[in-house]
């Protein structure tokens, strides 16, 4: 057996996961420098649900950068119940296959969303920070996560 048919080729659905850089997020608004700032530290992982998850928390990190002190990110997503909002408390991800949303609903509720990777469809939105708290930032705690996660 050769060498080069020893190794094993990554999936098709990420051809050139590894050492190579992620592709460039591709948003005609954003400057040089937003999408430099969204691609730091970002490569490619080999789990498809940790592979979402990185880009998630990133877009999270940039959405909340346009954010008032006292506002949050939240989201809509499609198939909870009553309105579809919860106000997010974490992400996460139990590859291969899945990414986690936990938070609260609009009644202050615990929920936890267990979506495939391949059916994310979140609308991020602004929800006024509770009274009794500062607002939290979760993008910076999610980008911990990715940098923790990652293997190299």
């Amino acid at each position: 057996m050769s060498e080069s048919s020893s190794k094993t080729a990554p999936p098709v659905f990420v051809p050139d996961w590894g050492d190579e850089p992620c592709p460039k997020p591709v948003i005609p608004a954003a400057s040089p420098e937003q999408t430099a700032a969204m691609m730091d530290g970002v490569r490619m992982r080999e789990n498809p649900a940790e592979w979402a998850f990185v880009r998630l928390s990133k877009l999270i990190e940039d959405f909340e950068k346009g954010l008032d002190k006292d506002d949050e990110v939240g989201a809509r997503i499609v198939g909870l119940p009553g309105d579809g909002t919860m106000s997010i408390e974490d992400v996460g991800f139990w590859g291969p296959d899945f990414i986690l949303f936990i938070g609260r609903n609009a009644h202050g509720k615990p929920v936890r969303l267990i979506q495939h990777y391949g059916q994310i469809n979140v609308l991020l939105d602004v929800r006024r920070r509770p009274e009794e708290r500062e607002a939290r930032r979760i993008g910076f705690q999610l980008s911990e996560m990715v940098r923790k996660t990652d293997k190299k």
